[in-house]
């Protein structure tokens, strides 16, 4: 705090000089704030986690239940003629990717639509004249974004063991790619929402890229299945390696050796989480 021998200085200061010092003090006090406390991003992260929560007929119930639906139409249509992968139960095996295919879709759309939406009804410009950080802004929307996805992944993985699955073969790291893969895919949707001009380009990215790449991704297969070259491919496939580390979390087999879906999956989050902070911080077609 400044005394008052610090303001007889001011006042009498060219009005310049005066009014920049004064500035200076008020950033001071606001980074003092933002550091001590947290009310304004988490009062933004508890207005994001209501509006899906008061539609989780949509938001929730209905993913799990389409999900559900491929559980029962592959896992038991396909078990009885497949039986064992991997000297794994057809049925066990279909778990992780399910779970990943369910989790991946709905942090990227709750991210994507919720900013996208904010930014076309001009409500985006309020939050960002209020004195949180853009760190703090998207702290708020993407861990809401991965607490929808996590709940929904792990709704679907205990519904499964309800059904008879036996998927828990290491839980901590089923749970650590299920979350760095939320969080990466709640990133590309903050990404998507500041560049998108439309809803069509919204929903490009799922429809044309995220939504082929899971399926290719070996949710319903091993790549081992695949005939050269095509099991050479899929190795390009940055979803493979997401739903082989959550399966050998789950049921202990993968496809690929579980250290390169850590390596890639903090690749992804370090690039597409500074991405989507700089764009923020730049005010690219938020503010236009």
């Amino acid at each position: 705090m400044k005394d008052e021998s610090t303001e007889g200085r001011e006042l009498g200061m060219p009005p310049q000089e005066a009014a920049a010092a004064a500035r200076t003090r008020i950033d001071a006090l606001v980074e003092v704030a933002e550091k001590k406390h947290f009310t304004g991003p988490w009062t933004l992260f508890y207005k994001e986690i209501l509006r899906f929560w008061n539609i989780a007929g949509q938001t929730i119930v209905s993913p799990v239940i389409t999900t559900m639906l491929y559980f029962l139409v592959f896992g038991y249509s396909l078990g009885d003629r497949l039986q064992e992968i991997q000297g794994i139960p057809y049925v066990d095996f279909l778990v992780p990717g399910l779970v990943m295919l369910a989790l991946i879709s709905n942090a990227y759309i709750n991210s994507a639509f919720s900013l996208f939406i904010a930014k076309v009804h001009g409500t985006i410009v309020d939050l960002l004249v209020t004195p949180l950080t853009y760190t703090q802004f998207l702290t708020a929307y993407v861990s809401a974004a991965v607490v929808r996805a996590m709940l929904i992944g792990l709704i679907i993985w205990v519904v499964s063991l309800l059904m008879g699955a036996t998927a828990w073969f290491n839980i901590p790291l089923a749970l650590l790619f299920m979350f760095l893969t939320a969080l990466t895919f709640a990133f590309i949707g903050v990404v998507i929402a500041i560049i998108g001009e439309d809803f069509d380009h919204i929903n490009l990215l799922p429809n044309f890229l995220i939504t082929p790449l899971t399926f290719l991704g070996g949710v319903f297969y091993s790549i081992e299945m695949l005939p050269e070259p095509w099991d050479t491919i899929s190795l390009f496939n940055p979803v493979l390696y997401m739903v082989n580390g959550v399966r050998y979390g789950m049921v202990g087999v993968s496809d690929v050796p579980v250290w390169h879906g850590l390596v890639l999956l903090v690749a992804m989050n370090l690039f597409f989480g500074g991405l989507a902070l700089w764009l923020l911080k730049t005010g690219k077609k938020l503010r236009e």
